[in-house]
Parts: C-alpha cells; structure tokens; sequence
C-alpha cells in the first residue's frame, strides 16, 4: 500500500499531540486516509530533550534541511510559533514541493496573503483549520459547509483565556489580578499574557475568518481591538444586574457594502448563545444570507483539541480534498476589497461606568455633556453611597454611576469622552463598553 510520508515541525504541546495520534492510531489514520501515513523526520532545536511521547528510532533530527530536502516526504506539519524564521521555513517546504499544514495564526495574519498565493503558484496547498479556534472546524464551516451562502456577519469568543477570567471573576467573586494568577498556575495563560487578555490573539483569528467570509485582508491596525485588563469584577456585576454577561467578542458585520470591525469586551444577552459560553470554551456564530444564525463551539486550544484539528487536515491532505478546496478559498484578492468602516462609524449601545463623587448636579453635568454629543440615556444605576471610596482631597464620598446609552457611534462617544476627562467630580478609570444588540 502506498504511504503519505509527514514531517512535524516543532515538537512543543501540539506537535506532541499530533506525533501521539499518529503513532497511537495507525489503523484510524490508514482507514480515514485510504493509505498509511508515515511519521519520517520530527524537527526540533534540541533532539537531547525528554519528550513525552516514544518517538520511532532515527526520527528525531535538529535538521531542518533534510525535511526540505527529502523528496520522499509529501506533508509538512509546521508547528513552530513567531514570523520568522517561520515564514521563510514555510516558503522553502512549499517550494520543495510539500504540501503545509500550519497553526500558527500570527504568521497566517501578518503574511497569509504571500503564503496562500506562492502555494496557488506551486500548485501547493497550506492547511490551516488548527490556526483558529483549536478542535472548532470553523474554516471548514466558513470555506465549505456555508459555501452557498453570503456570510453576513462573524460573532466570536475566539480566547479560551479571556473567556476563563472572565468566567470565573464573576463565579468566583474574585478580581481580574487573583484570577490570572489562578489562570496562569493552571497553565490556560502565559507567563506574559498580554496577547490574551489585549485581545490581540482574537484579532489575528479574526482577520483570518474575515479573508476567507469577505474575500478582504484587513490589517490589525485598521480596526478597533480592546482587552479585558482594565476590567473590574464590578463592571461584570453590573453587567449581570442589567441582564448581561460580558465576554471578549470578535465581531465583523458585512453592513450596507462595508464591514465592520472589533474586538472588545462586550455586554451580551444572557439568553443568548455567546453569553452561555464559559471557561476556556470558544463559540463562533456565523449569520448568513440562506441558513440564518450557525454556532460552532468548543475548546479552542490545549494539545489534543488543536492536534485533532492539525490531523484532520492532514487526512484531508491524504485524500486530496484539502487540494480542492483550498485553490477555492477566497484568499487571493482576485476582487476588489470591501471598505473598512472607520471605528467613529460604528454605531451601537454602550454600558458607561463613572466613579463620581457623591454630590448635587454631578449627574446633571455628565447628561449635560452626553446630550450635546447625541447620546442619550436608557438607563442609570447609582447605588447608595456607603460603603464605598471616600476621597481624601475633597472629603467627598466616591460612587459607581452606570449608565446605559441608547444607539450612538463610536466617534461621539469618543468626543464626548474627551470632555468627561475635564469634570473634576470624575476619578478614573472611566470603563466603556459597547452592547451586542
């Protein structure tokens, strides 16, 4: 029987996984393959490291020439992080002739453009179901299953790590600081979290389903992306108060030819999906023109969830449907991009939290300010003043006043935001965040 000769590229927690299912389901992978896949070469920095899993004898190598250079091998799993070196690795697999299978979203994000389209010239193919959203077959789902339709809109929990502070802040009854460290301990955040909870892994995620649902490459740097470090357990109380869960949510919304963009801390529904959603879990809800609302859920990282991806894109590999679809994905630009609205464009509901000094007139200035700027007011909360800050300079006690807007945009929330900073009955932080209607 003919064999699909591998390659893994970086033996860290996926790479693990994957070489673990390979090695340990050989019968599975020969029946969904339709031929016996080969573990040939595994490439790491330093072959004298223990590993957890009993690679076979004269595999392991330091070398990644002799995965370029071997003919022999068919498929390449590269599972090394960063931008380089593994754009340039990614480029000479492909033209050694190896088809590529890949998790790495940031390289996907910064350079996905260069990579799709010298694969379409080598007649290659670059896999990546594993670069977003861990086990979820979301680019299946947005490349094949909703073929037929015009996507309208992506809602997404796409950080496993957000999602579990955020969860358990509020379950816990403890602060943002208590339950990182609880976060990093149990090994679902980094030592250096900042591209978790700044919302930056959600956002390349997101760019990489906006290509492939919208046909258009959109720049970090060109939408609007908050984290959730300037949030306090108090805002997710609120929050829950007013019917509310707040989540990290990846939005783009095809809206009249434009999309839109964002990744923020955002108040959702409790009935509503994305909201139920808890832990280290990802949702995504697609909205498209034919099906209406898909959801799509589970754990969006970890070692077997993603391997499991990275091997079922391998399988696809094997039976040349991934060759397929992936010269029909919308990655190449072959029409002209949709605009991207601007951040002041947007237009939505927000949740407002003022510390204020407790005193007359301070509500009356800050609707004073919100009304010149078209905002107005559904609803305000303002607890009893015991209990809380008192503020030494001014002997003045220091209450929470949450605010909820009707619709407003972004641009005059950001004015109005401006002259806020100026009322000295004002203590910072001043928390924003919009409303998923």
């Amino acid at each position: 029987m003919q064999s699909l000769k591998v390659a893994i590229i970086g033996l860290g927690t996926v790479g693990t996984g994957v070489a673990k299912i390979l090695l340990q389901q050989p019968e599975r992978m020969t029946r969904r393959a339709g031929q016996s896949v080969e573990l040939r070469r595994v490439v790491v920095r330093d072959v004298s490291k223990p590993r957890d899993v009993d690679l076979p004898e004269a595999v392991l190598t330091s070398d990644i020439e002799s995965v370029i250079n071997d003919d022999q091998i068919d498929v390449a799993i590269q599972l090394i992080g960063g931008i380089e070196p593994a754009r340039k690795i990614m480029l000479s697999l492909l033209e050694s002739g190896k088809d590529v299978v890949t998790a790495n979203k940031a390289l996907l994000c910064q350079h996905g453009d260069q990579l799709f389209a010298r694969a379409e010239e080598l007649n290659r193919c670059v896999a990546f179901e594993a670069a977003v959203a861990g086990g979820i077959p979301i680019i299946a789902a947005v490349g094949q299953s909703m073929a037929a339709n015009q996507i309208t809109s992506i809602k997404a929990i796409l950080n496993g790590t957000s999602n579990f502070i955020l969860t358990e802040m509020l379950s816990k009854d403890r602060s943002y600081v208590e339950i990182l460290e609880r976060a990093q301990k149990m090994g679902y955040a980094e030592s250096n979290p900042a591209m978790d909870i700044e919302g930056t892994d959600a956002a390349q995620k997101l760019v990489i389903l906006t290509q492939l649902a919208f046909g258009t490459k959109v720049p970090l740097e060109s939408f609007l992306c908050q984290g959730i470090d300037l949030l306090e357990l108090a805002d997710l109380k609120y929050a829950q108060e007013l019917g509310y869960t707040v989540k990290l949510l990846a939005v783009t919304q095809l809206l009249a030819g434009q999309l839109e963009m964002h990744v923020q801390p955002t108040l959702v529904r409790h009935e509503r999906p994305l909201a139920q959603v808890d832990g280290v879990f990802n949702m995504i809800e697609l909205d498209g023109d034919a099906v209406g609302p898909t959801w799509y859920s589970g754990l969006g990282a970890g070692q077997m969830p993603t391997a499991s991806a990275v091997v079922s894109d391998l399988l696809d590999i094997a039976i040349g449907r991934a060759q397929l679809t992936f010269s029909r994905l919308d990655l190449w630009r072959h029409h002209l991009p949709l605009p991207v609205r601007t951040a002041e464009e947007i237009s939505r509901r927000y949740y407002l939290r003022y510390n204020v000094e407790d005193r007359p007139h301070v509500l009356a200035d800050i609707t004073d300010i919100l009304g010149r700027h078209q905002i107005s007011l559904a609803s305000v909360i303002q607890h009893e003043a015991s209990g809380f800050e008192r503020d030494k300079s001014s002997a003045a006690s220091i209450v929470p006043l949450v605010v909820m807007t009707h619709r407003t945009t972004e641009g005059s929330m950001r004015a109005a935001d401006i002259e806020l900073d100026k009322l000295a009955s004002l203590r910072p932080p001043l928390i924003r965040m919009p409303v998923a209607d």
